[in-house]
């Protein structure tokens, strides 16, 4: 995996920890139908398509997942997105990623146009490139991470096997895999490690540390 040209990460819980922000957004959302949502089901919620999680969780139909999107966009896009932390340790890795000349990628089922602004927050937008930055659109578009990846690798013209994908849920195992691309799991972000080692990632990283032992030679 050092040798991949091409290193293509998610972003929430695997670059940066957008808890606060999200579980406030969510919290907000619900209290619209006169729900409390408890932080420790709302942890779920990170990583997958809102629209799926509504309906798993609060049983939403499509109605009243679209006005709970709307309301938790409203919050977020005030408050949320830059509730945000960036892992310690993960900018000086990707900045060594390019030092070594690969070339970093996103996908990411949060809107594309809200991860651009997390990335220009966090100072770090330049170690991307713009077209490379691939998340959904507002619509609800576009929130399946195979589709997502597969995007990615059309925008380079290159081929899978010189790719590896880091991620911290199910959805970028089964995305990365269904694309032929291999994928490295991290344990310090939502997804459990009983979720992580259940979808067999070619590897595990329990920390940024252990991420670059196997990103870099």
């Amino acid at each position: 995996m050092q040798h991949r040209k091409y290193i293509l990460f998610d972003l929430d819980g695997t670059l940066s920890d957008p808890g606060e922000g999200i579980i406030n957004s969510l919290i907000h959302a619900l209290k619209h139908f006169g729900i409390e949502g408890d932080p420790k089901i709302l942890r779920r919620f990170i990583g997958p398509p809102l629209t799926d999680s509504f309906k798993e969780y609060y049983d939403f139909d499509a109605k009243q997942t679209a006005e709970a999107i709307r309301l938790y966009r409203q919050y977020f896009h005030e408050h949320g997105i830059f509730q945000n932390i960036l892992y310690p340790g993960m900018k000086e890795l990707l900045e060594d990623l390019v030092w070594a000349g690969k070339t970093l990628a996103i996908a990411t089922t949060k809107p594309e146009v809200y991860a651009l602004e997390i990335l220009e927050y966090f100072n770090i937008n330049h170690l991307f490139r713009k077209e490379l930055v691939v998340g959904s659109f507002l619509d609800g578009r576009r929130t399946n991470k195979g589709e997502l990846i597969a995007t990615v690798l059309e925008r380079l013209g290159d081929k899978p096997q010189h790719m590896v994908m880091v991620g911290d849920r199910k959805f970028d195992f089964i995305g990365a895999k269904a694309n032929g691309v291999e994928v490295i799991g991290v344990a310090y972000g939502y997804g459990d490690l009983e979720e992580i080692e259940a979808f067999e990632p070619t590897a595990i990283a329990h920390t940024v540390k252990e991420l670059r032992q196997l990103l870099l030679p």
